[in-house]
């Protein structure tokens, strides 16, 4: 049964940091079953159920006997819609942020993605989050964490494009219509950006990312049409230059106790918010299959990254998909497809549904008003309101290779002390332990 065994909220020993070399330094001191390989199948049982670098170092840090990783993702809802309103919100004294911060100080993961990061380039907003919130034992939360590595660069959102990606006739504006015209939806460039936070060393040498890849280079890529004209969206001068990623696609390796890991680290846009057209419905699956076509691997001719290295990912490879994917397996606008594909590829470990007793209360209260899930209830990440319910949106995806022992999604139960501080975001950190 998916999310058999999977339990919400880890009580393991506080985490310690590594030491080693650096690559980005902080500057202060259900069940996915193994033998599914049918979309339906795996449906149905969802239903029951600009970055500093320097170098790394030359090993990873030997391995202990025991050695086990925690890896998550959390969407942080760490934003602001005016250029640096983040930085000030971190230089105040941000409740929000100390709800987050509180979070990752209870679960302790050695490798987190936090998605809706404002990015700034002098990376100011990382800094204060990790001096004045995740370095100070917040209420609620735990000891104080320190991360002595992470990644961070730009993303594409917020950057003005210079076309009409809404074909309303006009390039730019204020408000929504600029957001519509940057390469991905945003007020201001590096707005929802993504940061890494690593306990274990980063290989920045070999950091790959995907920002500028082109749309239509994908094979076989969705070109939205005009419901009207049944022609496409976009000419041929626009559709040659849109950006596949809405943020980013970035491949971070990770040398750890258990050998380097591939974080493979996205935030698809969501399938809503366009027309009849539905461009970011078609978006949101492309961008989920570029990881897909990643991992296939081979030598991809098309699949070149910003620094001009093509082809996947080596087939020896270990990883984690980690992000906000903004797709539910069974729920949502999304096409569902695309997320299958993910969950069921030969690559992608099988392991028990990530499942919390908050998400399953949330999502029964839901549906007592109408809003039903087709999916399992305990296993939503997010309550994103009265018209959409909950939803499973947050995925940690481990390879095979590694030994699943847990996991889960920090949701406690309403009233429980722990909700105090799970209400930062409106979606919840999911994490898996690994060895």
């Amino acid at each position: 049964m998916a999310g058999a065994g999977s339990t919400w909220m880890p009580a393991l020993p506080p985490r310690l940091p590594a030491g080693g070399g650096i690559a980005i330094p902080v500057s202060s001191p259900g069940c996915e079953n193994a033998g599914m390989n049918k979309h339906t199948l795996l449906l149905a049982l969802t239903m029951l159920g600009t970055a500093c670098t320097s170098t790394a170092p030359a090993t990873a840090p030997a391995a202990p006997a025991t050695a086990q990783l925690r890896l998550a993702t959390y969407n942080t809802s760490l934003y602001s819609d005016d250029t640096g309103g983040l930085i000030r919100e971190l230089e105040g004294d941000s409740a929000h942020a100390r709800k987050i911060a509180a979070v990752l100080q209870r679960v302790r993961p050695d490798l987190v993605l936090l998605n809706e990061f404002d990015f700034d380039e002098a990376h100011r907003a990382a800094d204060l989050f990790q001096q004045r919130y995740l370095e100070t034992a917040q209420a609620g939360g735990g000891e104080a964490l320190r991360y002595p590595y992470r990644y961070l660069a730009p993303v594409n959102t917020g950057v003005p494009s210079g076309l009409d990606l809404d074909n309303n006739g006009s390039v730019g504006g204020k408000g929504r219509e600029r957001g519509n015209d940057a390469w991905g939806y945003g007020l201001h460039p590096g707005q929802y950006g993504m940061l890494v936070l690593s306990r274990y060393p980063i290989d920045s040498a070999a950091v790959r990312s995907f920002q500028r890849l082109k749309w239509s280079t994908l094979p076989g890529a969705i070109r939205p049409l005009d419901p009207d004209t049944g022609k496409p969206f976009w000419n041929d001068a626009v559709w040659s230059q849109l950006r596949l990623s809405s943020k980013s696609h970035w491949d971070v390796p990770v040398r750890t106790p258990l050998g380097t890991v591939h974080v493979l680290a996205s935030h698809p846009t969501p399938p809503v918010f366009d027309g009849r057209e539905k461009r970011n419905a078609a978006r949101n699956h492309d961008e989920l299959r570029l990881w897909k076509e990643y991992l296939d691997g081979g030598d991809a001719p098309w699949l070149c990254d910003d620094q001009g290295r093509c082809g996947g990912l080596a087939a020896d490879a270990r990883f984690v998909i980690v992000g906000d994917l903004n797709n539910d397996p069974a729920d949502g606008d999304g096409r569902h497809d695309a997320i299958l594909e993910l969950l069921e590829h030969p690559r992608v470990l099988r392991y028990p549904t990530p499942a919390s007793p908050g998400g399953e209360q949330t999502s029964l209260a839901y549906a007592e008003k109408g809003i039903v899930r087709r999916g399992a209830p305990q296993h939503a990440t997010g309550d994103f309101g009265p018209r959409s319910g909950t939803m499973r949106l947050d995925y940690v995806l481990p390879s095979t290779g590694f030994s699943y022992l847990d996991g889960g999604v920090f949701w406690p139960a309403a009233g429980t002390p722990e909700a105090a501080i799970a209400d930062g975001s409106d979606h919840h950190l999911v994490w898996v332990d690994v060895r």
